[in-house]
């Protein structure tokens, strides 16, 4: 059975035409590099960028020689040719509080950012952080400050929680909780604890034993303050959600050629694909070649044999045995995920010999990116390995 033919993912194509690049994938993957490279690459074209990283380990700041990231873009310095890029990680209670300040009614920014339930709520609800890069990159792409938007996402399945964070956000906004909680206030003055039901007062007094008189009013009351603000944040997330839809986006799997690494992208490829989500291609991280590819594993294993064992001849032939048989390996793993998606455009960026860490290792990244590197050569996989 000859091995499945994938399209070339048009790198140079996408970065010219998208307005948002998100990119997703598992943990130790290249990720963070392959935005940082993406980002570069789009603002040496000639194009205004901004890179996000929800990413906490900093290495995107590394990388492109800013000492740190924080909610504020960031001027990247040794940018060539007439674009520019900019770069920030996503603090996520800065977001927050800066969308309380410009959304909730006259006079109730400060009870609610003073109040210590909303500031456990932005600092660590479940579902806030995707919120919350929502919000960001919907801001980002608003200004117009910007041509192309990137997003470099958490390296774990949660990188694609912020899809669902329309419907987490609706279900707990309309959930019998904050309705619980709004009674009160919305009672007033020393019958903050009156409720309209007798169900609701079973429930409001089994939290008042639990947590305390006082603390059930100013939990009520920081939801009512709040509540001022919930439909803005249903439309915003609605918003979002649609643009990420929408013709100018462009989703970038990005694996390593690794059996776990590759059914992960198989997993983001499947999830984009049910949510109708516009995905542009696979990128295949750190993959292994060999300059003589011609030179079998057994041809090369049998010529070592004939040598003195340890001469530098020896050693070498070896070496290109380990190094031909582990680029099988990876093209038949490639195989495989071809096999299960054959639509999927593909790209492939050489293993490096050392980390990333300037300008110069991102432009050597968005070379391969742009398809530099062919990908793999017809026969590879079938070595021995």
């Amino acid at each position: 059975m000859s091995a499945p033919t994938s399209p070339r993912l048009d790198v140079d194509h996408t970065l010219e035409t998208a307005r948002i690049v998100v990119c997703c994938g598992a943990g130790g993957v290249g990720k963070t590099t392959t935005a940082a490279a993406l980002a570069l690459r789009a603002a040496e074209r000639g194009r205004r960028v901004v890179v996000l990283t929800i990413d906490p380990a900093r290495r995107l700041a590394q990388s492109m020689g800013l000492s740190e990231l924080d909610n504020t873009p960031r001027p990247v310095v040794g940018v060539q040719g007439t674009g520019r890029l900019d770069a920030m990680m996503l603090d996520m209670k800065s977001t927050f509080d800066e969308l309380v300040v410009e959304h909730a009614e006259p006079g109730k920014a400060d009870a609610i950012l003073t109040n210590p339930f909303y500031q456990a709520l932005s600092s660590s609800f479940a579902g806030t952080q995707e919120y919350m890069a929502m919000e960001k990159l919907s801001q980002l792409q608003a200004t117009g400050d910007y041509d192309l938007v990137v997003v470099d996402t958490p390296p774990t399945r949660s990188a694609l929680d912020f899809l669902d964070a329309p419907q987490h956000l609706t279900t707990f906004l309309d959930g019998r909780l904050v309705r619980v909680l709004l009674a009160p206030a919305k009672a007033g003055g020393k019958a903050y604890l009156k409720v309209v039901t007798a169900g609701l007062s079973v429930f409001t007094s089994v939290l008042t034993r639990i947590i305390g008189a006082d603390v059930l009013k100013d939990l009520s009351q920081f939801v009512a303050a709040l509540e001022t603000m919930f439909g803005g944040f249903r439309e915003r997330a609605q918003a979002t959600y649609d643009l990420l839809k929408a013709p100018g986006t462009a989703f970038v799997v990005v694996a390593a050629p690794e059996r776990d690494a590759l059914r992960e992208a198989a997993y983001f490829v499947e999830r984009l694909a049910t949510e109708q989500m516009p995905l542009a291609g696979l990128v295949v991280n750190r993959v292994h070649r060999s300059g003589a590819a011609s030179l079998s594993v057994e041809r090369s294993l049998a010529a070592a044999q004939q040598l003195p064992e340890g001469s530098l001849a020896s050693s070498v032939l070896l070496l290109h045995a380990d190094r031909l048989a582990l680029a099988g390996r990876e093209a038949r793993l490639q195989e495989r995920f071809s096999r299960a998606h054959p639509d999927v455009p593909v790209v492939q960026v050489e293993a490096k010999p050392g980390d990333v860490h300037d300008l110069d290792g991102l432009r050597s990244v968005g070379d391969d990116l742009a398809g530099a590197l062919p990908l793999a050569p017809e026969g590879l996989a079938a070595e021995a390995g």
